[in-house]
Parts: structure tokens; sequence; C-alpha cells
């Protein structure tokens, strides 16, 4: 880290990290069953929203910076350009749900890893192992927090090169296995392209790109975040994009009947596949596995972090009540880092995969439309063109749509939760 802050290539760490740290191992499978082999049209879908969304974010954040000297993030482009404190202090708690709902994924994702490591039983006792796992994750990563433990810019840097290179080696290696081994042909999913389930799944993994946002909270911490802040997240989008396309490409292509019969967790068969080439299929799974394993984990404990202080901002704000964590403490107050771990383990213990992952991107489909709105609101300024913000709006509008429709369909529990937290957020 350079004195005065995160460099450009930890700015760029903390956006890829947040996106790739858990997203590519807890939604792809979820996304498979959806729309089949066109997974990888699904992710450049909901890629290209999401950049439009960031857009908006960007050029709101300048808006605000020439305003009051500094930027800000959600809640603060609401107060700044609406004035009102009720609508703020909704997006606030959509937002703060949103991160809730991606902690639960991660553990989620990071309990069926788990038990997927050949020592690792899928039970004990008669009780599935893969709750408890992943209630002690979230419980671990709530401890480290309370002792004010965080990676630096430089070990995030590491971290992230790390499950960068394991998962573009997946991709590739699997696509160039597919190709020049493999006797079945490579499967696009074109004929899905005129129906609605790749915009259908692209909604679903919206959550996979919703951690480039994360930078907003983090400005105080940048060297030139008004600068910084944009290149991170063009740079880190596109990216992530690609790095879900060649892994769900990869992995449609060597493991078809794993994301069948264990849709969480084939892209370990998909790196046994790989490196069999070599005669260490094993050694493939299980060094993929471990990397799911730390990956979720680094993605549980950025969004708590990131979650605390958040919740602490709309505790100064007065958006929170005061029985939530006092504001004042240095840090993030610990009675809120206990609720956000105490809401997040009874998420990922009673919720499936499918309506925690479908709950999580429902709350940044929202959020991330509500930004573009607002920004398509401010398009005269010189900051913001009319376009990208317009297809975050459309683009948002129509994953919602298509998202409570497949919650009503599918996953009924998860629709009248999402209606019953909704109503409470308004009151």
């Amino acid at each position: 880290m350079s004195d005065g802050g995160f460099s450009l290539t930890e700015a760029i760490s903390i956006a890829l990290g947040g996106m790739i740290g858990g997203g590519i191992y807890a939604v792809l499978g979820v996304v498979t069953q959806i729309t089949g082999a066109a997974t990888w049209f699904a992710f450049v879908l909901a890629g290209i929203v999401a950049l439009s969304a960031a857009y908006s974010y960007i050029g709101l954040n300048e808006l605000v910076a020439d305003q009051d000297g500094q930027g800000g993030g959600s809640v603060t482009f609401v107060q700044s350009f609406t004035g009102n404190s009720d609508i703020a202090g909704m997006v606030g708690w959509t937002l703060l749900v949103g991160y809730i709902g991606s902690m639960a994924m991660y553990a989620f994702a990071f309990g069926e890893f788990a038990v997927a490591l050949p020592l690792v039983p899928a039970a004990v006792a008669g009780l599935p192992l893969r709750p408890i796992i992943s209630a002690l994750a979230v419980a671990g990563f709530v401890g480290l927090n309370l002792l004010g433990t965080r990676a630096t810019g430089s070990t995030e840097n590491v971290l992230v090169s790390v499950k960068v290179v394991i998962l573009v080696a997946l991709g590739i290696g699997g696509v160039l296995y597919a190709v020049t081994i493999s006797t079945e042909p490579v499967q696009f999913g074109t004929d899905q392209f005129t129906t609605v389930s790749p915009i259908m799944a692209a909604a679903i993994s919206f959550v996979a790109f919703q951690g480039w946002q994360l930078l907003f909270y983090d400005q105080e911490s940048m060297d030139d975040p008004l600068d910084q802040i944009p290149t991170a997240i063009y740079i880190a989008i596109p990216v992530a994009v690609f790095i879900y396309v060649v892994v769900a490409v990869a992995t449609f292509a060597l493991a078809p009947l794993a994301l069948q019969a264990h849709p969480h967790t084939a892209l370990t068969e998909a790196a046994s596949t790989i490196a069999g080439v070599v005669g260490l299929a094993a050694v493939g799974g299980v060094v993929l596995s471990v990397s799911a394993l730390f990956s979720t984990g680094s993605a549980i404990n950025a969004t708590l972090f990131s979650a605390g202080y958040f919740a602490k901002g709309m505790l100064s704000d007065d958006l929170l009540p005061d029985r939530v964590g006092d504001s004042s403490v240095s840090g993030v107050p610990s009675r809120t880092l206990l609720l956000l771990g105490l809401v997040t383990v009874v998420f990922t213990i009673y919720g499936s995969l499918e309506a925690i992952t479908s709950f999580a991107s429902l709350a940044f489909i929202v959020v991330f439309g509500s930004m573009s709105a607002l920004a398509f609101s401010r398009r005269d300024s010189d900051q913001i063109h009319p376009v990208p913000p317009a297809v975050g709006v459309v683009g948002t509008i129509g994953f919602f749509i298509l998202m409570f429709y497949h919650l009503y369909v599918a996953e009924r529990g998860t629709f009248y939760a999402v209606l019953l937290i909704a109503v409470a957020i308004q009151q």
C-alpha cells in the first residue's frame, strides 16, 4: 500500500476480489440449471447491466464530490439528489439485506465445498454437516472482525491474484481440453438466445457482479478516488465477465452430469477432469475445493467488514435504530457485527442456495436500478451520458420482473419472504 492509501492496483484487487471472491463458486450451478449451455451468455448480460449501473454510480459520485468535496455511496446519492431521508433509508436497508444475502450465499457455498473434500463426511451422527460448517464459517469471520482483522491492500493483491490464476487456468484449460481431447462438441446454448431463460439466469446471477460498489465505501483510503474508482471498475467488471464466461463454458463441457447431480460443486469435477490428463485428477479436485473455501471465506470476511461499516454509517445518519449498535465507537460496533452474523447464519442454515442467491440478487437489482434511474435523471450534467443509465434501468426492470416470476413459480417461500421484508423496510 502506498503512503497515501490504496493504489490503483489495490483498488482493482478490491473490486475484482469482491466479484470473483465467491460469486462463481456460489452461482454457477444455480444459473446452469436454468439456462444450461447458455450460462456464459447469462453472465455477459448480467455484466452489461452491472457495467451500466457502475457508470451511473461513477457519474453520481463525481456530482456529489463537486457539491460536497467528497464522494459517497447509494444512500449518500439519494440524500444529495432527493433530500428524502425515507427513500435513503429504504435504499440503505435494501442494500444491507443484499449484503446479508451475499454472505449467506458465500457461507452456503463454503459448506458445500468443505463436504466435497475427500476426508470430510456429509453428515455426522445423522446431522448434515454443510449447515454446521456454514454457520461456523460465519461465526469465525465475525470473530475476526471483532478483533479488527482485515487483509492489507498488498495482501489483497496476492489473494486475488491466486484466485484469478486458478479460475483462469480452469476455464482456459477446460476449453482447450474440450476442443482438443474431448470427443463431445463444445456447446454454447445458442438455441436459448431466443428464450427468456438466459435473461432470467442473468437476473439470478446478478449478485455475482455487485462487489465493485464496495470501492465507494473505501474512498477515504484511496490516493485519488475520483480517478482510481472508474479505472478500477472498468477493468474489474470485464475481467470478471471473462473469467465467468470461460469457467462456465469449460464446466458445462467437462462436467455436464455433475451439473445435474450436484451442481453446487461441479467445478470440482471439471478441475479433476483437466488434472486427470497428467494423472492428478484427485489433486485437481482438492486444489479447486480448497480454492473455493479460500475464496468464499475471504468473500464472507470482506463483505462483513464493508457491511459493518455501511451499517455504522446508517446508524450515524439515524437510518437504523440505536439498538443495532453505537455509531460513536471506533471501528464497527460489536453489536452490529453480531447481529449481521446472526441473521446471516439463519439465512444460510434454513435457506436453499437457489433461494439465497435469488434473494440477494433481487436486492442488488433494486438498488442498482434505482441508482441508474437517479443517474438518468441527471443526464443533463457533463458527467453523465444518458445511454448507460438507460441500459441500467431497462436491464434491472427486466431482471426484476423475471426474478419475481421465478421466485413465485420456483421459490414460493422466498417470494413471500421478499414481500414481507419489502413491507418491513418501508415502515
